[in-house]
């Protein structure tokens, strides 16, 4: 998988690995990232997500109340197929399929490690 690093130090570092998954022998070999507009998006973020892909959803262009919708919506979607969703700040969420960890690393330590820490 593809992975974005974050230069802000205030954010959370998450790594991402792969399990065993007994309906897909596909390798993940990538992560859509959508920033919707209106909840009618919901749909393409379904549809990436049942393909086993794992999916960020910026919903920083978003009111608040189809906000509140999509991101029922999107709890709903990795309930139904037991995956999971994760927080990473206020408006943008990780969508990950059963087949995928996400593994959160503590600020304060990922900032010491950082290998953009130069201060």
């Amino acid at each position: 998988p593809r992975l974005v690093r974050s230069e802000n130090k205030n954010t959370t570092h998450s790594n991402v690995e792969l399990l065993p998954h007994a309906d897909s022998n596909k390798i993940m070999d990538h992560i859509i990232s959508l920033t919707p507009r209106t909840y009618s998006e919901a749909r393409l973020i379904g549809e990436h997500y049942r393909q086993g892909k794992p999916v960020i959803m910026n919903l920083s262009d978003m009111e608040e109340t189809e906000r509140k919708r999509l991101v029922d919506f999107a709890s709903g979607l990795v309930f139904g197929h037991h995956g999971s969703i994760e927080r990473v700040t206020p408006k943008v969420f990780l969508l990950t399929p059963p087949n995928v960890s996400v593994s959160v690393e503590d600020k304060n330590s990922a900032a010491q490690a950082s290998f953009f820490n130069q201060s």
